[in-house]
């Protein structure tokens, strides 16, 4: 069987920050670290993992901002990241977590390819802790929105930040929650 690569982002659904989008092939037997489905792993055991990953294995991560998000929309950023994995994992078979190989040829979907792809697995996990990462350092820069805790999620807290001091640098514009659309969206951006 060929080599696999696989294939996950993180922050698809933020309402600020990053996508990012990692392929990952495996070096060396990695079975002892316990991969899995970065959201059923504590962040703590994510980063463990992840120190162990990058020196077992090939990867590139991708990131788009959110000025490139609002811009070109996500499933073109996805669709972008696709091709550059593809294109630098030339030898391998791709499997990416998803439904959708947005028209790139020879990439194989898997629903929940996160749970059942070890490789896709360490992807998953390579993307969330690469974005965790930058979103605790935005948080230095932005201390009244919360991006150590939720990440940039459209979790309540950060709706309220949104409500309060209106978008930064991060909130990806093209993004409007219900909760947000005519006091926010409508008004202070």
């Amino acid at each position: 069987m060929a080599n696999i690569c696989g294939v996950d982002e993180a922050g698809r659904g933020a309402l600020a920050g990053e996508l990012v989008v990692c392929g990952c092939a495996f070096n060396g037997d990695t079975s002892e670290l316990g991969l899995k489905d970065s959201k059923k792993l504590t962040p703590k055991a994510r980063e463990k993992i992840y120190l162990n990953l990058v020196e077992k294995c090939e990867f590139i991560t991708i990131y788009f901002n959110n000025k490139i998000i609002d811009e070109i929309g996500l499933s073109n950023c996805l669709r972008q990241a696709l091709r550059v994995i593809k294109f630098h994992f030339k030898e391998h078979k791709i499997i990416y977590d998803g439904n959708c190989d947005y028209g790139i040829k020879g990439i194989t979907t898997i629903v929940k390819a996160d749970a059942k792809v070890p490789e896709v697995s360490a992807a998953s996990i390579i993307a969330k802790v690469s974005r965790d990462m930058q979103m605790r350092s935005f948080d230095y820069l932005y201390p009244n929105f919360g991006y150590a805790k939720h990440k940039g999620y459209g979790v309540k807290a950060h709706i309220e930040a949104l409500r309060k001091y209106g978008s930064n640098e991060l909130t990806r514009l093209s993004f409007k929650p219900k909760a947000l659309q005519s006091s926010l969206f409508g008004d202070k951006i």
